[in-house]
């Protein structure tokens, strides 16, 4: 008897911290989230974020190749014990989604969440990103207030 299922093997990524080598690759991925910039503004930013204790850029390595992203602040919270641990930004490529990738970011964040004394995380996400929205609430997150911005 012949068995013609196919075992489909998990896709394998890295979680690490970002470094300048993978400007090139953010650059891409900060572009599919609509932010274009060049490479030395996200060189600067990572250069000037990595000495701070309370940020932190991790990047979904496939082998050499950089897939997603997550950008993450510690907040101090006054009305509540503990911190807050906000997602600014959750990237993953168009040709890598639906892997688990942004699921793994998600994960790493909320390990560094844990460890820096974070009570709650946030991510917000643009009303336009009805997909984003979907994968959020089926990782956990709920949709509990509305943002207000003023450009300054």
């Amino acid at each position: 008897m012949r068995d013609d299922t196919v075992t489909e093997r998990p896709f394998e990524v890295v979680i690490r911290d970002a470094e300048e080598d993978d400007c090139a690759a953010i650059v891409v991925l900060l572009a599919e989230l609509g932010y274009p910039h060049e490479p030395h503004f996200v060189a600067q930013k990572i250069k000037r974020l990595r000495n701070q204790r309370e940020d932190r850029i991790i990047v979904a390595a496939h082998g050499s190749e950089i897939v997603g992203l997550a950008s993450l602040h510690i907040v101090p919270l006054l009305h509540l014990s503990g911190n807050l641990c906000r997602v600014t930004s959750l990237v993953v490529s168009h040709a890598h989604r639906r892997k688990h990738v942004g699921q793994r970011l998600l994960e790493a964040a909320e390990a560094y969440a844990k460890t820096n004394d974070c009570v709650k995380a946030e991510i917000t996400s643009g009303d336009h990103r009805s997909d984003a929205h979907t994968f959020y609430e089926q990782v956990g997150y709920k949709e509990v207030s509305r943002r207000f911005i003023k450009m300054i």
